[in-house]
Formats: C-alpha cells, structure tokens, sequence
C-alpha cells in the first residue's frame, strides 16, 4: 500500500477576517481541529499542520490527536514559503506522495482526499488535482518527483502554476466543495450553514 502524507496550510493571520478563522468554532470544534479529523480519517501518515501568525493555540485546539506541527516563521512572506516549511518537515518521512490542503476550506474532507487517493492509484499520474470554479488548486496530490518543483515557489507563489505547468502529467477531478473557503464572516456563517445541512439530510 502506497504511503502518503497530507499537509495542511494553516498559517495565515487571516487579517480579512478580523480573529484567527484557524480557531473559529466549526460544529463544536475549532476549524483547525476539524481539517484535521478529516484528514486523519482517511489513514494518510504524517498529517503536518504548517503555522506561522498563531502558533499556541493551535498546538491547543490540536491536544490529544496524531498530528505533526510545522512553524514557519517566515509565513508573511507568502504561501510558498508554507509550502516549503511543510515539504521540509516531511522529509523525515518515507511517503511515495503527499497531499496539500488548507484549513480554511471545511466542505474538503475525507471524501475529497480519497478520491485524489483513489484516482492516483487507479491513473498513476504524479499529480492529481482538484478542478472547481474553472480552475485547478488545492487540495491536490503531488508525486515526490514534484517536491523539487515546490521547494523552487516563489514566496509568494501557491502551487497552481506547479499544476499548470505540468497539465499534461496531471488528473483533475472534481472538487466543487473547494470552492467554499473561509475569508469572511460572511463567507463562515454561509458555509458553517451548509456543513450543517448536510449533516442533517445526509446524502440529500
């Protein structure tokens, strides 16, 4: 059984929202704590959560699960630089692949990461990525052969044009649940009410 890890960007001030959304109740949890119940579920081994503005609380909203904690004290500088914290935290691992994900988007949970799972072993592409909104990102699956081209972003830069630079080696799938990311308060109350919703009509 192929081994892959999930890293899990989380360090973000989230200066439009006013208060660390890492730590936002989510349906009796901190956001932070259910991004990573979700990705534990699926038995991906490391789950690396990557802070930088909020480092304490984190390490508390996360107390008691099998979690590994990268900082990045260079996360103002831009998400490639988390990126990088989180690829070189995982080095001390024997993975075959991992996947990026970030906190703020609570609709992507287990279902998500086992379809990239199950599509990178059905195809064998190195790079299995979400497709929503006319786009590709996160969460996405990248080979080891990948990390080279990650290590290389810009500070500043996110993993899409790693993904566009190399369509003809990639897998999209759909992910139309990625596009519900968390920025506001608006955007929390809206989500928080669908999650709801389907946990009350399950397969609605």
């Amino acid at each position: 059984m192929d081994k892959f890890g999930i890293i899990i960007l989380a360090a973000g001030s989230a200066s439009r929202m006013g208060q660390p959304k890492q730590l936002l109740d989510f349906h009796g949890m901190p956001l932070i704590r259910h991004a990573v119940v979700e990705a534990l579920a699926v038995g991906c081994h490391p789950v690396i959560v990557v802070c930088g503005a909020i480092v304490d609380p984190i390490r508390q909203a996360l107390a008691g699960l099998a979690v590994e904690i990268a900082v990045n004290p260079q996360w103002e500088q831009g998400m490639g630089t988390s990126i990088q914290t989180g690829l070189r935290h995982l080095e001390s691992f024997a993975v075959d692949g991992m996947i990026l994900a970030l906190a703020d988007q609570p609709l992507v949970g287990r279902a998500s990461y086992q379809k990239l799972l199950a599509t990178q072993r059905e195809t064998g592409s190195p790079i299995v990525s979400s497709h929503y909104a006319d786009t590709v990102g996160v969460p996405v699956l990248f080979a080891p052969e990948y990390f080279p081209h990650l290590m290389a972003l810009a500070p500043a830069q996110g993993c899409k044009g790693v993904i566009q630079a190399h369509r003809s080696h990639a897998t999209l799938v759909d992910c139309p649940d990625a596009t519900a990311d968390i920025d506001t308060h608006d955007d929390y109350e809206r989500v928080l009410a669908e999650f709801l919703h389907r946990q009350a009509n399950p397969g609605a």
